[in-house]
């Protein structure tokens, strides 16, 4: 019989935090990873979609009731709201791969609309824990979802299955 890994009796959370997302299915997807992994969704407004947009709810399929979401109404809510907390900042213009940080329970890792990234004003003050995925050079960036599940299940690797 094969061996099924599950997260329910481990306890770890993460914060996934999308500042100012802008494609609903993506962001539908992410919902769904966060409530897949417990973690926490905070999604940072302006938003590109209505949160109840057809196509964000068919992504998220009928896990909406189990996510925990926040929403903010701009980034200087979201600091204000979590200042102390420890946070990663994902962008392609980092320097450090998100394999060479060690995570910790409940830390946050933060990511940019699809269109733009992060505000390089901000990747400039946190860079010390800004974040890349490695990727080919023919690659400009990978899709949104797709970032968010490589860098939260590496954190989840690392504090929910140590050895």
């Amino acid at each position: 019989m094969k061996r099924q890994f599950l997260l329910d009796n481990l306890s770890c959370n993460f914060n996934i935090v999308l500042i100012n997302p802008d494609i609903p299915p993506n962001t539908g997807n992410i919902a769904r990873l966060c409530v897949a992994t417990g973690s926490t969704l905070h999604l940072v407004k302006p938003l590109g979609f209505s949160l109840s947009d057809k196509k964000l709810k068919r992504a998220g399929l009928d896990y909406w009731p189990f996510l925990n979401l926040k929403v903010y109404e701009n980034i200087d809510d979201f600091f204000g709201k979590n200042p102390t907390n420890r946070m990663f900042f994902a962008s392609t213009k980092a320097s450090q791969s998100y394999f060479e940080v060690s995570f910790k329970d409940g830390d946050y890792i933060v990511f940019g609309s699809e269109t733009k990234g992060l505000d390089e004003q901000l990747i400039g003050r946190n860079f010390k824990n800004a974040i890349n995925i490695p990727m080919k050079s023919t690659v400009r960036s990978l899709n949104l979802a797709d970032s968010v599940a490589i860098v939260l299940y590496e954190a989840i690797r690392q504090v929910c299955f140590k050895r």
